[in-house]
């Protein structure tokens, strides 16, 4: 063991994953659902729960006996202040989440010093440690399911702007969203028509104009089943999700010129009947000098999360802003 055992954690809306990540692979994993309604107090006692679950299970003692202090690293939901570790923000759907001091909570209950970062910035950091975007300086990773979220890598630095928040694509503008509701409160947001639920809302009045009492689809992987068999109602509203991301993040790559975009989430398995569209909106928005930048689908999974959530204490924080990653690759 050459770095020292960290419990990792990703806290989402639905459900608490960790794991053990030492030397870079996860192991020991743990999922439980998030009491998300029940509270703040109720989803740290539910971490440290997992938590302990995972230490537990996972023996680090070294040749002479000695164990090793753990250390705790979180991705979680909301706008996370990496320096502080408190929630800065958040939606409904972690009930009081929003002014948790997340590390020193969870430092208190588990007696393991906490550091954390966003969901979607962890898995940032995860992809460019040894997934997609490993051996690169530069990345983008886009996170396409219940929300589109974004973690932008640079000179192996992973930037969370000013206030913690940077990498919010789903909240860019686009004519495509135009007179559509986003959940952040605002019309006309690019997670208002690409989005896992928007799609399956595109979907839904599509089918119900034409039958009100059609059968409802619940879940994204359902719609794409759909349209692979040849619902066209379900083509059509894979493909307009995918162009409208693919547009956005051809404006996005102008303006940041990554080496990479990863793509992952829970319609990056939508299949080329949204992966197609959405290359092809892209590449049609590049100016000449980023012409040939690659997308690629993210590779780890949901370990993206625990990976990245672990490399906070193997990483040299320099600033407020930034995080520098260590990938576990030669360029």
């Amino acid at each position: 063991m050459t770095s020292p055992p960290v419990v990792a954690v990703d806290v989402g809306g639905t459900k608490i994953r960790a794991g053990s990540v030492i030397d870079g692979v996860v192991d020991h994993v743990r999922e439980v659902p998030t009491p998300a309604a029940a509270g703040a107090h109720a989803i740290l006692d539910t971490i440290a729960e997992v938590a302990r679950g995972v230490i537990r299970d996972t023996d680090v003692s070294t040749p002479d006996g000695a164990t090793p202090a753990w250390r705790v690293g979180i991705g979680s939901a909301g706008v996370i202040d990496p320096d502080t570790g408190t929630v800065v923000s958040a939606t409904d759907s972690l009930a009081g989440w929003a002014g948790t001091a997340l590390t020193a909570e969870i430092t208190a209950r588990l007696g393991a010093e906490a550091r954390a970062v966003n969901d979607v910035h962890a898995h940032a950091l995860g992809e460019a440690s040894s997934g997609a975007a490993s051996g690169t300086q530069s990345s983008l990773l886009v996170a396409a399911g219940t929300g589109i979220g974004g973690g932008f890598i640079t000179d192996n630095r992973l930037l969370t702007g000013r206030h913690a928040a940077a990498g919010h694509i789903g909240h860019l503008p686009v004519a495509a969203a135009q007179g559509l509701p986003c959940p952040c409160g605002g019309q006309g947001h690019l997670e208002a028509i690409a989005s896992g639920p928007a799609v399956l809302s595109a979907y839904q009045r599509t089918v119900g104009e034409q039958d009100p009492g059609g059968p409802q689809v619940p879940t994204t992987r359902e719609l794409a089943e759909l349209a692979s068999s040849g619902d066209v109602p379900a083509q059509c509203a894979l493909e307009q999700a995918g162009r409208a991301l693919g547009s956005a993040l051809g404006g996005v790559a102008n303006v940041l010129s990554p080496e990479i975009i990863v793509i992952g989430g829970g319609l990056s398995g939508a299949g080329e009947l949204w992966w197609a569209p959405l290359r092809e909106a892209f590449d049609a928005e590049l100016i000449p000098a980023v012409r040939g930048l690659s997308l690629r689908p993210a590779q780890l999974g949901q370990d993206a999360a625990l990976i990245g959530a672990a490399s906070l204490w193997s990483t040299v924080r320099e600033s407020t802003d930034e995080t520098i990653v260590t990938s576990s690759e030669e360029p």
